[in-house]
């Protein structure tokens, strides 16, 4: 597979979009639900609707469906292994799929897969892009050096200021090489007038709430740093002040962190608010979710490399509480860096119960008319900064810049 045994359409004449008839192999390690899964159908379907082929390698998942409906191939691939020697022979195997399916680009999403990625691109002389959807830690050297295929893509994109930061400060390298890509959230999707009553009414139901409760709403996998522990003892100070009839819902899936599980039904025991604060586990239908909410909270205790959950309850008109760190601030306008009559949510200190809970009442305690108007500036924010559109768009220019830069 030597650079001269195959053709590389990169940009076909006579197409009306620069990558029509272009292919782009993105990689991740499977198609479950995620931030990174959910941006890999985004792109595909963008990459269909300009007339680009759209190929993901993943080892399969929920959302396999869902790709294949928007127009992406699904080929399976062994992509979430670990295992160095395994890793190296998917070098081989992904150089293969990329020159049988004629790609003229290689995007990944996730460390492991990137190193196997890396490795196909470089063989083949392809484009090589990454997207950092996360903050990656690492103390040891070993770790640092793990991580460092992120920053190696011939872009590298960044899901939000936040991480463009961290990138260039551990990374300095990669200055010139990164472009800040903000999550975008479909707001054909995330429109109220887009959830039918009957789909919020289902979901009340199936979470076993009353007709007469507000719904206070964690939605986030079952992890320490999500903050669920946080959210249980601003609901116990919310009820010692006597605020009645909220149900805390914890929507997510454990992901088989039964012992986190365990200590979060102990707490919920032990501040007495069994029936009151209720795990539900992995929801499917976020816009309704969000809706059904009267206040979504984001309490994360580490930073968060987006926050996708606030933007998408922002589009929802559902204020929002979040804590003041990593990314979430850019998404969330408030004072003091806003003033009041600009707020679309509340910024707390992280793993602050006290804070919390008193943003959680301020919430609650809006009027009809504050309410709306909140909702009304929260909308406006994300059409103007968070769209599903402008993040394909911004997207595909990377694609496109980088391949014009290649000889055909």
């Amino acid at each position: 597979m030597s650079r001269a045994s195959r053709s590389k359409p990169v940009f076909p004449r006579g197409e009306a979009h620069p990558l029509a008839g272009v292919t782009v192999l993105q990689v991740i390690p499977d198609l479950d639900a995620g931030g990174a899964e959910r941006t890999t159908i985004d792109i595909a379907a963008g990459l269909t609707q300009v007339g680009a082929r759209a190929v993901v390698a993943s080892e399969g998942g929920r959302l396999v469906g869902e790709l294949q409906a928007h127009g992406g191939i699904w080929t399976p691939f062994p992509a979430r292994t670990k295992n160095p020697l395994a890793m190296l022979v998917n070098v081989r195997r992904l150089a293969r799929l990329a020159h049988d399916e004629g790609a003229s680009l290689i995007h990944a999403r996730s460390r492991a897969p990137a190193w196997v990625a890396l490795g196909a691109a470089r063989v083949l002389g392809l484009s090589f892009v990454t997207t950092y959807h996360g903050s990656y830690a690492g103390r040891s050297a070993a770790k640092r050096l793990y991580n460092s295929v992120m920053a190696r893509g011939d872009a590298v994109i960044a899901n939000s200021a936040f991480t463009g930061d961290l990138i260039r400060q551990t990374v300095p390298s990669a200055e010139g090489r990164v472009r800040v890509v903000h999550r975008g959230t479909d707001l054909q999707a995330y429109a109220p007038g887009a959830v039918a009553p009957h789909r919020v009414d289902g979901l009340r139901r199936n979470w076993g709430v009353a007709p007469h409760e507000r719904i206070v709403l964690l939605a986030a996998r079952l992890t320490g740093w999500k903050g669920q522990k946080v959210l249980i003892e601003a609901a116990a100070k919310l009820r010692d002040r006597g605020l009645p009839d909220i149900a805390y819902v914890l929507a997510g899936d454990p992901q088989g962190r039964e012992s986190y599980t365990r200590e979060l039904d102990r707490l919920i025991a032990e501040r007495g608010l069994v029936g009151i604060v209720r795990r539900v586990g992995h929801c499917d239908d976020m816009p309704a979710a969000f809706l059904s909410a009267s206040v979504v909270t984001v309490p994360s205790t580490e930073p968060e490399a987006f926050g996708r959950s606030a933007v998408e309850a922002q589009a929802m008109g559902t204020p929002v509480v979040v804590s003041d760190l990593g990314a979430v601030p850019e998404t969330v306008l408030a004072p003091p860096d806003q003033a009041a009559s600009a707020r679309t949510g509340w910024r707390v200190k992280a793993g602050d119960a006290d804070a919390l809970a008193d943003a959680i009442e301020a919430a609650l305690s809006l009027g009809a008319s504050a309410r709306e108007a909140l909702a009304t500036r929260a909308r406006a924010h994300v059409e103007a900064h968070f769209s599903l559109e402008k993040m394909v768009a911004d997207t595909l220019d990377t694609y496109i810049a980088l391949l014009s830069d290649r000889p055909s």
